[in-house]
Formats: structure tokens, sequence, C-alpha cells
């Protein structure tokens, strides 16, 4: 990975959003060579993306693409109160405003755009396609949160009145639960790094938080069928954290016609730096075959919106000619 470092640029910023607060932004460019298209990169929950994603960003910069990250309020380096989300809608706009303005710039704007989320990211990246269906043109979903797995989740009656305390104490930490560390990374070591990594947070769900995660994979899995964008959708079978059971109902009703799923025996729910060196080879294989394929392809995206331009600048010189 330290050699593949020297043939990326890493790079880090802090922005604003739209209710002041400063959020941590990086990026990851190829070095001298013209990057073949852009990738977003979506975290998972109480994660960040330039450390735990770091290793992901490298592998996919390496590969020729230009990677892109934000953390989000309340994670890794962003302002706000830590592991706290008031709204994932929030997180949604701060994540598209970003990701959007970077691909109008000049430079980017035949290039083809792909959404990776993992996890909670990954429902990000869904409701990101949701907010504008026809803008990006593929997305890496690997254990995406359309469904908390039911061992994760608290008594039903527990929901209930967790759901009405977090009202009045949205901010507290007293939602039961088991180490999602544990349960997430199957290698020993990177459980440690994770807990060694101050910007990740590692107390229980704050109430809100939790909530927000809830009511978001909820509304997602009553709506798969509104997924249309190309997808490579990517599980472990032994994930004991995110519904895979709800990925495979994904990969069914998603009205997507170009969409692809792979569920990987053995392995658990953190596949993109979790598993053995093998398996992440395995992984960041189908991955990078899946988005130079697509990429190969051309932008059909970018024709039609030339194509929809011209149409307009044709009606205009019609309407200015009569």
């Amino acid at each position: 990975m330290a050699n593949d470092m020297e043939n990326v640029d890493f790079e880090e910023e802090y922005i604003l959003n739209s209710r002041g607060l400063k959020l941590f932004t990086c990026r990851w460019i190829p070095k001298e060579k013209e990057a073949k298209a852009l990738i977003f990169i979506c975290h998972g929950y109480a994660m960040e993306c330039s450390i735990t994603m770091n290793s992901t960003a490298i592998r996919l910069a390496s590969a020729g693409y230009a990677v892109y990250g934000i953390d989000y309020e309340g994670h890794g380096k962003s302002a706000g109160l830590e592991g706290f989300v008031n709204s994932l809608d929030d997180v949604a706009e701060d994540c598209s405003k970003h990701f959007t303005s970077i691909c109008e710039k000049k430079e980017n704007k035949k290039k083809m755009r792909y959404l990776l989320g993992e996890s909670m990211g990954g429902a990000l990246a869904l409701v990101l396609h949701r907010k504008k269906p026809e803008y990006w043109d593929g997305a890496v979903l690997v254990a995406p949160m359309c469904k908390i797995a039911d061992d994760l989740k608290p008594p039903r009656l527990v929901i209930s009145v967790l759901t009405k305390l977090c009202y009045v104490i949205p901010t507290w930490k007293i939602i039961p639960t088991k180490d999602i560390i544990d349960l997430a990374f199957k290698r020993p070591e990177i459980r440690e790094q994770v807990r060694a990594n101050p910007y990740c947070y590692k107390g229980r769900p704050r109430l809100k938080t939790g909530y927000e995660c809830l009511r978001f994979s909820m509304d997602l899995e009553k709506r798969l069928n509104e997924v249309s964008l190309p997808f490579l959708l990517l599980h472990g079978e032994e994930d004991r954290v995110t519904d895979k059971s709800v990925s495979k109902l994904l990969y069914e009703e998603a009205a997507s016609t170009d969409k692809t799923f792979n569920l990987y025996p053995e392995m658990w729910h953190g596949l993109l730096y979790g598993e053995t060196l093998d398996n992440i080879d395995i992984v960041f294989s189908d991955i990078i075959k899946w988005l130079g394929d697509r990429t190969t392809l051309g932008n059909s995206r970018f024709e039609r919106e030339q194509k929809n331009e011209e149409d307009d600048d044709h009606h205009l010189k019609a309407k200015h000619d009569s």
C-alpha cells in the first residue's frame, strides 16, 4: 500500500455546510495522469474517510480513479457532537452539495460519476441517487444499511420507548447494542486499529442517531423498487451488522437494468478493510473490473445531457427566428 501511495496525491480541506458546521473533506488523485472517472465515498456509521477508508481510496486511485470523501457531521474530523446525527437528510444534503460541486467543475464535466457507500454510507448513496435519479452513473454498495440486522436491534417495545425519548434527550448514549466493532471486522488487528483511531466513535449509539439509522433503513426497505441506477452490490455471507436478505431483495426489486449482486462465503461486514488480505483482493478485483467495464463503455449520460442542451439551443434559436 505504501508503494501505491507513491502514485497518488492526497489532499484535504474543510468546507462550511448550510448549518455553519465545518466539514472535513479529502481527495486521492492519480499522479501524472488524467483520472478515468470520479468516485465519491460515503463512509459507515462511527467511521471516517481519511484513515479507515484510506486503503480503499488508494486502491481505487492507483487503478486510475479520482476519489473524494467527506466526514459527516459528528464524524471523523468534522464539527459536531461526536457520534451525533440529528438528521440523516441533512447529511445526505451535505454530501450531495459537495459531490455535485466537484462533478460540475469544468475539468470533470465529461467524466463518469460513481458513488461508493459502505454500510450506513450505502444507504446514503441510495438516497443521493433518489435525490437526483439521472445524475449518477453507478454505485458500488458494500453491505448497505437497507435493514439493520435483527440481532443488533433492541426489542420492539424498547425501540418504541427510545423513539419517544429521542425528542427529549436526543444526544444521550443509552441504546443497548452489541459491540459493532467486534461484529463488523474479522481481523483482530483491524478491530484494534479502529479502537485506536481517535476519529472513530466508540460509545453507545446516541438516541437520535440510532433513530435516524432505523428510520432511514426502514424507508429504504419500502422503496427498493425506486433504485434505477447501475449498481454492484456486495455482501458477506456471515454479515451480522446489516441484513444480507434485504440486499438480495434490493437486487431483485430494483428497477435497474444493470445490476450485479455478489455474496461472499465466510466474509463478514467489513469487506473493504476488515477481511483477510486475500479476501480484500477478491472484493477489489470485482469492484475495479465492474468500474472498468462501465467506464470503458462510455458516458451515455453525458451524451444525453449534451443532446438535451443542443435541443434546447435549437428550440431557442427557432423561437428567436420566428
